[in-house]
């Protein structure tokens, strides 16, 4: 009864979606017309896969749309995305196990492991966007031969060649920065004189059965007939065209090597597996996870709300709330965990859906005015 009434809750907002990419309209088509003529503006129809899970069993899944637009592959539950960076949670989890394992801690200096041009910055404030690193992809994007594809390595290389300023004072403030993941992966390696994406497959993916899970190389995601590709709805076009297929998002190829901010493909499915091993000890201990799940104080007494790789929320009925988003040319993923409720949310959507934000939105307030108040009654 319960899944029927959240199918029943569910069903509006993805009834655009179902028009769009359902019998109505084969999958790919680019023009989108029905018998009443032009349907509601097809940049609004959400494609990808939904799941809602209780304490990990699933509640509400459904998929929508098309995996690859041009081919005409319909979405599949065990469709996989792009998690962008989704990645970075992946990334700290490394840290933090490179840090029980006594190989680092937290207040380290970033210097004491690699040679870049910036003071007084600590592993901490990598993992909590409090490190005031400049943006390495600007550095790149001046910079870089674009007919080369540049790595960790590079990047470093090239904040050590440039050495634009830092944007602030370590710990003075939170903005997101990706170079500081960057760094992160570079010390894992450093610390481990392992590769970064065999780390991640040997200590979580592997362990957590997360078979669909990897870093994976283009050449790989061809040979994946599950891998969705992503998509922007082009109005000129009347259609969806590939992302990566417009200048603006090529540095997803010329920046094919990096490692810590993104990169990593997954489903809903190996998520809810990552994310049921998370109130466990399988990874790391419970005092860890509660540190990661805890907000960075700043240099003026005052907290940001990030962690270790998560967004931090409180809301007054459900509690805790831990999650990150990623958007990636064509991708938009989101995992919302209502850690007091072991409640889970995932959305992952291949064509940048204008609809993601309400999808969202709508959910997480059904979730809680629906099935976690009911709890307290």
């Amino acid at each position: 009864m319960r899944s029927v009434l959240l199918l029943l809750l569910f069903c509006p907002l993805l009834a655009q979606a179902q028009v769009v990419a359902g019998g109505k309209v084969p999958c790919g088509q680019r023009q989108v017309k029905g018998n009443a003529g032009e349907l509601p503006n097809p940049a609004l129809f959400y494609s990808g896969v939904i799941v809602w899970a209780d304490a990990g069993q699933v509640k509400h899944a459904s998929q929508n749309g098309c995996m690859d637009f041009e081919k005409g592959i319909s979405m599949q539950a065990d469709a996989v995305f792009e998690l962008a960076s989704v990645s970075k949670q992946f990334t700290a989890m490394i840290i933090m196990m490179l840090q029980e394992k006594g190989l680092l801690k937290y207040d380290d200096l970033v210097s004491r492991y690699l040679r870049i041009p910036y003071k007084d910055i600590t592993i901490r404030h990598l993992l909590t966007h409090t490190s005031g690193l400049p943006d390495y992809q600007a550095i790149m994007d001046a910079h870089w031969d674009k007919s080369k594809v540049a790595g960790n390595p590079e990047i470093v290389r090239y904040l050590r060649k440039y050495a634009p300023p830092a944007l602030f004072v370590p710990g003075e403030k939170y903005e997101y920065s990706n170079t500081g993941y960057v760094l992160l992966a570079s010390i894992a390696e450093k610390v481990t004189n392992k590769d970064f994406i065999a780390l991640c497959r040997e200590w979580i993916f592997l362990p957590l059965g997360m078979n669909d899970t990897d870093i994976r190389t283009p050449a790989e995601k061809q040979l994946l007939s599950r891998m969705t590709r992503g998509h922007i709805y082009v109005p000129s076009r009347g259609g969806y065209m590939p992302a990566d297929s417009f200048a603006s998002s090529n540095y997803t190829i010329w920046l094919g090597r990096r490692k810590g901010p993104g990169r990593i493909s997954s489903t809903a499915t190996d998520l809810l597996a990552w994310d049921q091993a998370l109130y466990t000890d399988r990874l790391v201990s419970a005092a860890t996870l509660g540190e990661a799940f805890s907000p960075m104080q700043l240099n003026d007494g005052t907290f940001s709300n990030y962690g270790f790789g998560w967004d931090l929320t409180q809301d007054s009925i459900a509690g805790r709330i831990v999650s990150h988003n990623g958007d990636n040319p064509g991708y938009k993923t989101i995992i919302v965990r209502f850690i007091d409720r072991k409640q889970t949310l995932i959305l992952l959507c291949n064509n940048a859906s204008m609809q993601f934000d309400t999808i969202l939105q709508t959910m997480q307030e059904r979730i809680i005015k629906n099935v976690i108040r009911s709890r307290q009654y």
